[in-house]
């Protein structure tokens, strides 16, 4: 088998995405759903707010370092 077989030999196939789905409807019923896909939906929210929170903070404190004089532009003064 070459690299690219084995990439998706681990991949769900139609049927088996099929009687995946059929068991979650199962476990939690059709009145949950709904709610459990806007949960999901909020938490991908707040992951991604928070993950965009965290590249400002590092882009700020980048620039701010970037800013900063160094030790030589500060004797020059």
């Amino acid at each position: 088998m070459s690299g690219y077989e084995l990439h998706y030999a681990a991949m769900p196939g139609g049927w088996e995405m099929v009687v995946i789905a059929l068991v979650i409807l199962l476990m939690f019923g059709a009145k949950k759903l709904p709610e459990l896909a806007r949960g999901l939906g909020q938490g991908i929210r707040e992951f991604k707010g928070a993950v965009d929170g965290v590249k400002d903070e590092l882009k700020e404190t980048q620039d701010s370092i970037e800013k900063e004089p160094t030790s030589e532009e500060k004797s020059d003064n």
